[in-house]
């Protein structure tokens, strides 16, 4: 079942066109990553699916019942504004304590709910913003560098937690992330975004294409991205999960 059908979007702002001619659909239970350098339009794409922005020509269309879950880059609270977790997650409109522990528990903060959202660390304000993106129950989840300012092991455990959140809740996923040596790991479709798709598919496919190749190099950053990581895991982290893990990497410069 198609979620989302994107048809010659094209989008233009202050005059600049940052989108054009954007074709793909988001499929039912499927992890979708774009990639593609600064200012190729990513977060735009992701603001047009929700409605955030308006295409010029092109359409976004939606399935009847799509539910969308959306985490941001960041948000910016007041740290001298007394709000506790809960509070947050029934802002503007209040919800059960019941769904905001399930929620929370979703998203791997459990026991959270009376925490000062002030004194949440940079990993755990990120997990209740994925808490509050889950409260509707969505199909079709959409996070925008959901771990921008996170080191690399709090990002590896978000990104453990997303895949968790697919599998239980049988939701779709759509990220855009710099983090290119994620990709591998946790996608099933890879859209390498410039202004327009230059290429798409399974991640081993990008990999060697020569538009990704193009825009991302053979270097450091590019080799990162190039890598199969088959995982039968299971660490031992703080995000209270317990994963154990076998790792086959492959590099592919």
């Amino acid at each position: 079942m198609t979620l989302v059908d994107i048809q010659g979007l094209n989008v233009r702002l202050g005059g600049n066109t940052v989108l054009h001619h954007v074709d793909f659909q988001i499929g039912t239970g499927e992890i979708v990553t774009i990639v593609g350098p600064n200012g190729s339009g990513k977060s735009t794409l992701l603001r047009a699916i929700i409605g955030a922005v308006k295409p010029t020509s092109g359409q976004v269309k939606p399935a009847k019942d799509l539910r969308i879950g959306y985490v941001p880059q960041t948000l910016h609270i007041d740290p001298t504004l007394p709000i506790t977790v809960c509070r947050f997650l029934g802002l503007p409109s209040r919800v059960s304590t019941q769904i905001a522990n399930e929620a929370l528990i979703g998203a791997g903060v459990e026991g959270l709910g009376n925490q000062q959202m002030a004194d949440l660390s940079g990993g755990q304000f990120q997990r209740v913003l994925l808490a509050r993106a889950l409260l509707n129950r969505p199909n079709l989840l959409l996070l925008d560098e959901a771990t921008q300012g996170l080191d690399q092991l709090g990002s590896a455990a978000f990104y453990r937690q997303i895949e968790d959140v697919r599998r239980n809740m049988g939701c779709s996923v759509l990220m855009v992330s710099h983090e290119l040596h994620v990709v591998m790991s946790a996608s099933d479709r890879v859209i390498c975004l410039n202004g327009h798709v230059c290429c798409e598919g399974a991640p081993e496919h990008v990999a060697s294409a020569p538009e990704y190749r193009a825009l991302f190099g053979s270097g450091t950053q590019g080799a990162l991205a190039l890598y199969r990581h088959e995982h039968n895991h299971s660490h031992d982290h703080q995000d209270g999960h317990d994963h154990s893990h076998s790792n086959n990497h492959e590099a592919a410069e």
